[in-house]
Protein backbone atom coordinates (compact mmCIF):
# COMPACT_ATOMS: atom_id res chain seq x y z
CA UNK A 1 0.00 0.00 0.00
CA UNK A 2 1.48 3.32 -1.06
CA UNK A 3 2.26 5.95 1.49
CA UNK A 4 -0.73 8.26 2.03
CA UNK A 5 -0.45 11.81 3.28
CA UNK A 6 -3.10 12.35 5.90
CA UNK A 7 -4.73 15.66 6.60
CA UNK A 8 -7.41 16.54 9.10
CA UNK A 9 -9.30 19.66 10.03
CA UNK A 10 -8.21 21.96 12.80
CA UNK A 11 -11.54 23.01 14.31
CA UNK A 12 -14.55 22.55 12.05
CA UNK A 13 -14.39 19.92 9.32
CA UNK A 14 -15.54 21.58 6.13
CA UNK A 15 -17.60 19.61 3.66
CA UNK A 16 -18.20 20.75 0.12
CA UNK A 17 -21.82 21.06 -0.94
CA UNK A 18 -21.38 18.08 -3.23
CA UNK A 19 -19.83 15.49 -0.93
CA UNK A 20 -17.45 13.00 -2.49
CA UNK A 21 -17.69 9.30 -1.82
CA UNK A 22 -15.48 6.94 0.13
CA UNK A 23 -13.25 6.28 -2.84
CA UNK A 24 -12.90 9.88 -4.02
CA UNK A 25 -12.10 11.93 -0.95
CA UNK A 26 -11.02 15.55 -1.20
CA UNK A 27 -9.23 16.96 1.81
CA UNK A 28 -10.99 19.68 3.78
CA UNK A 29 -10.21 23.28 2.99
CA UNK A 30 -8.93 24.21 6.47
CA UNK A 31 -6.20 21.69 7.15
CA UNK A 32 -2.85 20.98 8.69
CA UNK A 33 -0.88 17.78 8.71
CA UNK A 34 -1.99 14.95 10.95
CA UNK A 35 1.31 14.98 12.80
CA UNK A 36 0.82 18.62 13.72
CA UNK A 37 -2.77 18.09 14.84
CA UNK A 38 -1.85 15.31 17.25
CA UNK A 39 1.12 17.11 18.77
CA UNK A 40 -1.31 18.90 21.09
CA UNK A 41 -4.44 17.69 22.87
CA UNK A 42 -6.30 20.93 22.13
CA UNK A 43 -5.87 20.66 18.37
CA UNK A 44 -6.65 16.95 18.52
CA UNK A 45 -9.86 17.74 20.42
CA UNK A 46 -10.68 20.42 17.86
CA UNK A 47 -10.37 17.89 15.06
CA UNK A 48 -12.62 15.48 16.95
CA UNK A 49 -15.13 18.30 17.56
CA UNK A 50 -15.46 18.65 13.79
CA UNK A 51 -17.02 15.20 13.57
CA UNK A 52 -19.52 16.01 16.31
CA UNK A 53 -20.49 19.16 14.44
CA UNK A 54 -21.19 17.08 11.35
CA UNK A 55 -23.27 14.59 13.33
CA UNK A 56 -25.43 17.54 14.34
CA UNK A 57 -25.41 19.40 11.03
CA UNK A 58 -25.63 16.85 8.20
CA UNK A 59 -25.58 13.15 8.97
CA UNK A 60 -27.65 10.00 9.26
CA UNK A 61 -27.61 10.67 13.02
CA UNK A 62 -28.98 14.24 12.87
CA UNK A 63 -32.55 14.43 14.21
CA UNK A 64 -34.25 15.84 11.09
CA UNK A 65 -31.87 14.61 8.41
CA UNK A 66 -33.38 13.43 5.14
CA UNK A 67 -30.39 11.08 5.02
CA UNK A 68 -31.45 9.28 8.23
CA UNK A 69 -34.49 9.84 10.47
CA UNK A 70 -36.67 11.50 7.82
CA UNK A 71 -35.63 8.98 5.17
CA UNK A 72 -36.36 5.90 7.25
CA UNK A 73 -39.26 7.46 9.14
CA UNK A 74 -41.13 8.12 5.89
CA UNK A 75 -39.90 4.86 4.36
CA UNK A 76 -41.66 3.01 7.20
CA UNK A 77 -44.86 4.02 8.98
CA UNK A 78 -43.89 7.00 11.13
CA UNK A 79 -44.05 9.97 8.77
CA UNK A 80 -46.16 11.23 5.88
CA UNK A 81 -44.29 13.38 3.38
CA UNK A 82 -45.57 16.64 1.89
CA UNK A 83 -42.31 17.43 0.15
CA UNK A 84 -42.21 18.62 -3.44
CA UNK A 85 -38.96 16.87 -4.44
CA UNK A 86 -39.61 13.67 -6.38
CA UNK A 87 -36.61 11.78 -4.98
CA UNK A 88 -37.95 12.38 -1.47
CA UNK A 89 -41.47 11.32 -2.46
CA UNK A 90 -40.03 8.17 -4.03
CA UNK A 91 -38.60 7.25 -0.63
CA UNK A 92 -41.96 7.87 1.04
CA UNK A 93 -43.82 5.76 -1.53
CA UNK A 94 -41.22 2.95 -1.41
CA UNK A 95 -40.34 3.44 -5.08
CA UNK A 96 -36.59 3.79 -4.80
CA UNK A 97 -34.27 3.36 -7.74
CA UNK A 98 -30.47 3.22 -7.79
CA UNK A 99 -30.18 6.75 -9.19
CA UNK A 100 -32.07 8.38 -6.31
CA UNK A 101 -30.03 11.44 -5.32
CA UNK A 102 -30.93 11.19 -1.62
CA UNK A 103 -29.56 7.66 -1.42
CA UNK A 104 -26.41 8.72 -3.25
CA UNK A 105 -25.80 11.68 -0.93
CA UNK A 106 -26.53 9.61 2.15
CA UNK A 107 -23.88 7.08 1.09
CA UNK A 108 -21.37 9.84 0.37
CA UNK A 109 -21.91 11.66 3.65
CA UNK A 110 -21.52 8.55 5.77
CA UNK A 111 -18.34 7.41 4.05
CA UNK A 112 -16.88 10.91 4.20
CA UNK A 113 -17.45 10.95 7.96
CA UNK A 114 -16.04 7.43 8.27
CA UNK A 115 -12.93 8.66 6.46
CA UNK A 116 -12.46 11.45 8.98
CA UNK A 117 -12.99 9.07 11.87
CA UNK A 118 -10.33 6.80 10.38
CA UNK A 119 -8.00 9.79 10.11
CA UNK A 120 -8.43 10.63 13.79
CA UNK A 121 -7.94 7.01 14.82
CA UNK A 122 -4.73 6.88 12.80
CA UNK A 123 -3.52 10.18 14.22
CA UNK A 124 -4.22 9.17 17.82
CA UNK A 125 -2.58 5.75 17.42
CA UNK A 126 0.58 7.20 15.94
CA UNK A 127 0.94 10.28 18.12
CA UNK A 128 4.11 10.49 20.18
CA UNK A 129 3.03 13.69 21.94
CA UNK A 130 -0.38 12.88 23.43
CA UNK A 131 -0.61 11.33 26.88
CA UNK A 132 -1.87 7.76 27.17
CA UNK A 133 -5.29 8.75 28.58
CA UNK A 134 -5.80 11.39 25.87
CA UNK A 135 -4.86 8.97 23.11
CA UNK A 136 -7.28 6.38 24.51
CA UNK A 137 -10.15 8.83 24.80
CA UNK A 138 -9.71 10.35 21.35
CA UNK A 139 -9.33 6.98 19.67
CA UNK A 140 -12.24 5.54 21.68
CA UNK A 141 -14.61 8.33 20.71
CA UNK A 142 -13.62 8.12 17.04
CA UNK A 143 -14.08 4.34 17.09
CA UNK A 144 -17.53 4.75 18.59
CA UNK A 145 -18.56 7.31 15.99
CA UNK A 146 -17.20 5.19 13.14
CA UNK A 147 -19.07 2.14 14.42
CA UNK A 148 -22.29 4.11 14.74
CA UNK A 149 -21.99 5.31 11.15
CA UNK A 150 -21.19 1.83 9.85
CA UNK A 151 -24.15 0.39 11.76
CA UNK A 152 -26.58 2.81 10.13
CA UNK A 153 -25.08 2.12 6.72
CA UNK A 154 -25.21 -1.66 7.16
CA UNK A 155 -28.81 -1.63 8.34
CA UNK A 156 -29.82 0.52 5.39
CA UNK A 157 -27.85 -1.18 2.60
CA UNK A 158 -27.02 -4.70 3.82
CA UNK A 159 -23.62 -5.85 2.51
CA UNK A 160 -21.31 -2.80 2.43
CA UNK A 161 -17.61 -1.98 2.08
CA UNK A 162 -15.91 -1.95 5.48
CA UNK A 163 -12.55 -0.23 5.55
CA UNK A 164 -10.22 1.31 8.07
CA UNK A 165 -7.82 2.43 5.36
CA UNK A 166 -7.03 5.94 4.17
CA UNK A 167 -5.42 4.68 0.96
CA UNK A 168 -7.24 5.91 -2.14
CA UNK A 169 -6.04 3.11 -4.42
CA UNK A 170 -7.17 0.48 -1.94
CA UNK A 171 -10.54 2.03 -1.19
CA UNK A 172 -11.53 2.66 -4.80
CA UNK A 173 -11.48 -1.06 -5.61
CA UNK A 174 -12.74 -2.45 -2.32
CA UNK A 175 -15.26 -5.29 -2.25
CA UNK A 176 -18.39 -5.45 -0.09
CA UNK A 177 -18.32 -7.28 3.23
CA UNK A 178 -21.30 -9.50 3.98
CA UNK A 179 -23.67 -8.10 6.58
CA UNK A 180 -23.00 -10.72 9.32
CA UNK A 181 -19.26 -10.14 9.01
CA UNK A 182 -19.78 -6.37 9.22
CA UNK A 183 -21.72 -6.79 12.46
CA UNK A 184 -18.99 -9.03 13.87
CA UNK A 185 -16.39 -6.40 13.05
CA UNK A 186 -18.50 -3.66 14.63
CA UNK A 187 -18.77 -5.74 17.79
CA UNK A 188 -14.98 -6.00 17.91
CA UNK A 189 -14.57 -2.27 17.30
CA UNK A 190 -16.99 -1.40 20.07
CA UNK A 191 -15.39 -3.78 22.54
CA UNK A 192 -12.15 -1.94 21.87
CA UNK A 193 -13.89 1.43 22.32
CA UNK A 194 -15.40 0.26 25.62
CA UNK A 195 -11.90 -0.60 26.82
CA UNK A 196 -10.53 2.79 25.81
CA UNK A 197 -13.28 5.07 27.15
CA UNK A 198 -14.11 5.99 30.74
CA UNK A 199 -17.49 6.22 32.46
CA UNK A 200 -16.85 9.80 33.50
CA UNK A 201 -18.14 12.38 31.03
CA UNK A 202 -15.67 14.96 29.77
CA UNK A 203 -18.48 17.54 29.79
CA UNK A 204 -21.18 17.80 32.46
CA UNK A 205 -23.87 18.31 29.80
CA UNK A 206 -23.11 14.87 28.31
CA UNK A 207 -22.50 16.27 24.83
CA UNK A 208 -19.64 13.81 24.25
CA UNK A 209 -20.14 10.04 24.54
CA UNK A 210 -18.63 8.00 27.34
CA UNK A 211 -18.08 4.26 27.87
CA UNK A 212 -21.77 3.67 28.59
CA UNK A 213 -22.77 5.09 25.21
CA UNK A 214 -20.41 2.59 23.58
CA UNK A 215 -21.91 -0.20 25.70
CA UNK A 216 -25.44 0.81 24.68
CA UNK A 217 -24.55 0.65 20.99
CA UNK A 218 -22.78 -2.67 21.57
CA UNK A 219 -25.92 -4.01 23.26
CA UNK A 220 -27.97 -2.95 20.24
CA UNK A 221 -25.58 -4.66 17.84
CA UNK A 222 -25.62 -7.82 19.96
CA UNK A 223 -29.41 -7.72 19.79
CA UNK A 224 -29.28 -7.25 16.01
CA UNK A 225 -27.08 -10.34 15.80
CA UNK A 226 -29.52 -12.28 18.04
CA UNK A 227 -26.91 -12.60 20.78
CA UNK A 228 -29.47 -12.13 23.49
CA UNK A 229 -27.43 -13.09 26.54
CA UNK A 230 -24.63 -10.69 25.61
CA UNK A 231 -27.16 -7.94 24.81
CA UNK A 232 -28.78 -8.32 28.21
CA UNK A 233 -25.45 -8.30 30.01
CA UNK A 234 -24.37 -5.13 28.27
CA UNK A 235 -27.71 -3.39 28.88
CA UNK A 236 -27.47 -4.34 32.55
CA UNK A 237 -24.08 -2.59 32.78
CA UNK A 238 -25.91 0.63 31.97
CA UNK A 239 -28.98 0.00 34.10
CA UNK A 240 -26.81 -0.67 37.14
CA UNK A 241 -24.74 2.50 36.71
CA UNK A 242 -25.13 5.23 39.32
CA UNK A 243 -24.75 7.79 36.52
CA UNK A 244 -28.34 7.31 35.38
CA UNK A 245 -31.85 7.42 36.76
CA UNK A 246 -35.14 6.62 35.07
CA UNK A 247 -37.09 9.82 34.42
CA UNK A 248 -40.62 9.48 35.86
CA UNK A 249 -42.01 12.76 34.49
CA UNK A 250 -43.10 12.55 30.85
CA UNK A 251 -42.60 16.32 30.50
CA UNK A 252 -38.92 16.13 31.48
CA UNK A 253 -37.75 13.46 29.04
CA UNK A 254 -36.34 15.93 26.50
CA UNK A 255 -34.86 18.43 28.93
CA UNK A 256 -31.10 18.51 28.72
CA UNK A 257 -30.45 18.13 32.46
CA UNK A 258 -32.06 14.70 32.79
CA UNK A 259 -30.03 11.94 34.44
CA UNK A 260 -31.63 9.45 32.05
CA UNK A 261 -29.68 10.97 29.14
CA UNK A 262 -26.57 9.12 27.97
CA UNK A 263 -25.62 11.39 25.06
CA UNK A 264 -27.08 14.51 23.49
CA UNK A 265 -26.08 16.91 20.72
CA UNK A 266 -25.83 20.59 21.58
CA UNK A 267 -27.23 23.23 19.17
CA UNK A 268 -24.50 25.09 17.34
CA UNK A 269 -25.12 28.48 18.95
CA UNK A 270 -26.22 29.45 22.44
CA UNK A 271 -29.99 29.91 22.52
CA UNK A 272 -30.60 28.03 19.27
CA UNK A 273 -33.55 25.67 19.15
CA UNK A 274 -33.01 22.02 18.42
CA UNK A 275 -33.56 21.14 14.79
CA UNK A 276 -36.48 18.95 15.83
CA UNK A 277 -38.28 21.89 17.48
CA UNK A 278 -37.86 24.05 14.38
CA UNK A 279 -38.28 21.64 11.49
CA UNK A 280 -41.55 19.98 12.47
CA UNK A 281 -43.27 23.19 13.53
CA UNK A 282 -46.22 24.51 11.56
CA UNK A 283 -49.53 26.00 12.65
CA UNK A 284 -52.47 27.63 10.92
CA UNK A 285 -51.46 26.47 7.44
CA UNK A 286 -51.34 23.17 5.63
CA UNK A 287 -47.94 21.41 5.82
CA UNK A 288 -45.55 22.18 2.97
CA UNK A 289 -42.11 20.66 2.33
CA UNK A 290 -42.41 18.93 5.65
CA UNK A 291 -43.17 15.58 7.26
CA UNK A 292 -46.05 14.86 9.61
CA UNK A 293 -46.89 11.92 11.84
CA UNK A 294 -48.94 9.22 10.13
CA UNK A 295 -52.53 8.75 11.33
CA UNK A 296 -51.64 5.08 11.85
CA UNK A 297 -48.98 6.07 14.39
CA UNK A 298 -51.20 8.60 16.13
CA UNK A 299 -54.07 6.12 16.33
CA UNK A 300 -51.78 3.59 18.03
CA UNK A 301 -51.87 5.70 21.21
CA UNK A 302 -54.58 5.10 23.77
CA UNK A 303 -56.63 8.20 24.58
CA UNK A 304 -55.14 8.36 28.06
CA UNK A 305 -51.54 7.87 26.95
CA UNK A 306 -49.65 10.89 28.29
CA UNK A 307 -47.24 10.76 25.34
CA UNK A 308 -50.14 11.42 22.98
CA UNK A 309 -50.93 14.52 24.98
CA UNK A 310 -47.38 15.77 25.57
CA UNK A 311 -45.42 14.65 22.50
CA UNK A 312 -47.95 15.03 19.65
CA UNK A 313 -49.38 18.36 18.46
CA UNK A 314 -52.57 18.56 16.42
CA UNK A 315 -52.98 21.16 13.66
CA UNK A 316 -56.38 21.72 12.04
CA UNK A 317 -56.82 23.93 8.97
CA UNK A 318 -60.11 24.16 7.02
CA UNK A 319 -61.41 20.95 8.61
CA UNK A 320 -58.22 19.06 7.73
CA UNK A 321 -56.12 17.75 10.61
CA UNK A 322 -52.44 16.87 10.71
CA UNK A 323 -50.20 15.76 13.55
CA UNK A 324 -46.64 16.83 14.20
CA UNK A 325 -43.96 15.63 16.62
CA UNK A 326 -43.83 17.83 19.69
CA UNK A 327 -41.12 16.26 21.79
CA UNK A 328 -38.99 19.40 21.52
CA UNK A 329 -40.91 22.60 22.20
CA UNK A 330 -38.58 25.59 22.58
CA UNK A 331 -38.07 27.51 19.32
CA UNK A 332 -36.57 30.75 20.66
CA UNK A 333 -34.08 31.52 23.43
CA UNK A 334 -33.61 27.84 24.10
CA UNK A 335 -31.84 27.07 27.36
CA UNK A 336 -33.42 23.73 28.28
CA UNK A 337 -33.32 21.39 25.26
CA UNK A 338 -30.55 19.59 23.40
CA UNK A 339 -31.14 16.84 20.83
CA UNK A 340 -31.13 13.60 22.80
CA UNK A 341 -29.39 10.80 20.92
CA UNK A 342 -29.15 8.07 23.57
CA UNK A 343 -31.35 7.72 26.64
CA UNK A 344 -31.77 5.16 29.38
CA UNK A 345 -35.12 3.95 28.09
CA UNK A 346 -33.37 2.21 25.20
CA UNK A 347 -31.46 0.05 27.66
CA UNK A 348 -34.82 -0.91 29.23
CA UNK A 349 -36.15 -2.04 25.85
CA UNK A 350 -32.97 -3.94 25.00
CA UNK A 351 -33.12 -5.74 28.33
CA UNK A 352 -36.81 -6.53 27.82
CA UNK A 353 -36.23 -8.00 24.36
CA UNK A 354 -33.10 -9.91 25.38
CA UNK A 355 -34.87 -11.55 28.32
CA UNK A 356 -38.00 -12.37 26.32
CA UNK A 357 -35.91 -14.03 23.62
CA UNK A 358 -34.40 -16.24 26.34
CA UNK A 359 -37.89 -17.40 27.41
CA UNK A 360 -37.80 -15.13 30.47
CA UNK A 361 -40.90 -13.06 29.73
CA UNK A 362 -41.88 -12.61 33.39
CA UNK A 363 -38.48 -11.09 34.11
CA UNK A 364 -38.77 -8.92 31.01
CA UNK A 365 -42.15 -7.39 31.86
CA UNK A 366 -40.92 -4.74 34.33
CA UNK A 367 -38.55 -3.34 31.71
CA UNK A 368 -41.33 -3.07 29.14
CA UNK A 369 -43.79 -1.67 31.66
CA UNK A 370 -41.53 1.16 32.83
CA UNK A 371 -42.39 3.51 29.94
CA UNK A 372 -46.03 2.36 29.88
CA UNK A 373 -46.55 3.23 33.53
CA UNK A 374 -44.81 6.58 33.07
CA UNK A 375 -47.24 7.27 30.22
CA UNK A 376 -50.21 6.58 32.50
CA UNK A 377 -51.02 3.14 31.08
CA UNK A 378 -51.71 -0.08 32.92
CA UNK A 379 -48.81 -2.50 33.37
CA UNK A 380 -48.95 -5.61 31.21
CA UNK A 381 -49.03 -9.09 32.74
CA UNK A 382 -48.82 -12.74 31.66
CA UNK A 383 -47.88 -12.60 27.97
CA UNK A 384 -46.57 -15.28 25.66
CA UNK A 385 -43.21 -14.57 24.02
CA UNK A 386 -44.88 -13.78 20.68
CA UNK A 387 -47.42 -11.44 22.27
CA UNK A 388 -44.67 -9.82 24.31
CA UNK A 389 -42.64 -9.01 21.19
CA UNK A 390 -45.77 -7.58 19.54
CA UNK A 391 -46.33 -5.34 22.54
CA UNK A 392 -42.66 -4.38 22.70
CA UNK A 393 -42.62 -3.25 19.06
CA UNK A 394 -45.83 -1.27 19.57
CA UNK A 395 -44.65 0.31 22.81
CA UNK A 396 -41.24 1.21 21.44
CA UNK A 397 -42.90 2.82 18.42
CA UNK A 398 -44.92 5.05 20.74
CA UNK A 399 -41.89 5.85 22.89
CA UNK A 400 -39.22 6.49 20.24
CA UNK A 401 -41.15 7.82 17.23
CA UNK A 402 -39.01 10.14 15.07
CA UNK A 403 -35.92 9.39 17.15
CA UNK A 404 -32.95 8.25 15.10
CA UNK A 405 -34.51 5.48 12.99
CA UNK A 406 -35.50 3.14 15.82
CA UNK A 407 -38.66 2.00 14.03
CA UNK A 408 -36.86 0.78 10.90
CA UNK A 409 -34.14 -0.93 12.92
CA UNK A 410 -36.66 -2.60 15.24
CA UNK A 411 -38.88 -3.95 12.48
CA UNK A 412 -35.86 -5.18 10.54
CA UNK A 413 -34.32 -6.92 13.55
CA UNK A 414 -37.64 -8.62 14.32
CA UNK A 415 -38.11 -9.74 10.70
CA UNK A 416 -41.28 -7.65 10.59
CA UNK A 417 -40.65 -5.07 7.89
CA UNK A 418 -43.27 -6.81 5.76
CA UNK A 419 -45.83 -5.60 8.30
CA UNK A 420 -45.51 -2.29 6.47
CA UNK A 421 -47.57 -3.68 3.58
CA UNK A 422 -50.64 -3.00 5.73
CA UNK A 423 -50.18 0.77 5.33
CA UNK A 424 -47.61 1.07 2.51
CA UNK A 425 -49.13 -0.01 -0.83
CA UNK A 426 -45.81 -0.30 -2.67
CA UNK A 427 -44.00 -2.29 -0.01
CA UNK A 428 -42.23 -5.46 -1.17
CA UNK A 429 -39.96 -7.76 0.81
CA UNK A 430 -36.77 -6.91 -1.08
CA UNK A 431 -37.10 -3.29 0.05
CA UNK A 432 -35.75 -4.21 3.49
CA UNK A 433 -32.48 -2.86 2.09
CA UNK A 434 -31.99 0.23 -0.05
CA UNK A 435 -30.38 0.14 -3.50
CA UNK A 436 -26.66 0.74 -3.75
CA UNK A 437 -26.05 4.05 -5.57
CA UNK A 438 -25.57 3.46 -9.28
CA UNK A 439 -22.65 5.90 -9.41
CA UNK A 440 -20.75 3.83 -6.84
CA UNK A 441 -21.30 0.63 -8.82
CA UNK A 442 -20.03 2.30 -11.99
CA UNK A 443 -17.01 3.71 -10.19
CA UNK A 444 -16.15 0.42 -8.49
CA UNK A 445 -17.44 -2.73 -10.22
CA UNK A 446 -16.29 -4.77 -7.20
CA UNK A 447 -19.41 -3.51 -5.42
CA UNK A 448 -21.61 -5.58 -7.72
CA UNK A 449 -24.07 -7.23 -7.55
CA UNK A 450 -26.71 -4.61 -6.91
CA UNK A 451 -29.07 -5.44 -4.04
CA UNK A 452 -31.71 -7.88 -5.20
CA UNK A 453 -34.85 -6.38 -6.70
CA UNK A 454 -33.29 -3.10 -7.88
Amino acid sequence: MKRVYLFICLGTIVFLAACESLVKVDYPTNQIGTTQVFEDVNTANAALAGIYEQLQRRSVTEGTSIYGPLLLGSYTDELDSYHFEQHILDIYTNQLIETNSIIKTCWDIVYMQIYYANSIIYGAENSTALSGPDKNRIKGEALLIRTLLYFYLQQMFGDIPYTTSLDYEYNRTIHKTEAPAVLEQLEADLREAVGLLEDDYRDAERIYPNRKVAQLLLARIYLTGHKYEQAGQMANEILQSSLYEFEDDINEVFHKSGRHILWQLKPQNSGDATKEATYYHFTGVAPSNIFTLTPDLVNSFADDDLRRQAWVAEVTVDENTWFRPYKYKIRMNNTTEYSVFSRLEEAYFIMAEALAKQNRVDEALPYLNATRVRAGLTALTSLSEADFIDELLAEKRREFFTEHCHRFFDLKRAGRLNDLSRVKPNWEEYKSVLPLPQSELLMNPNLYPQNSGY
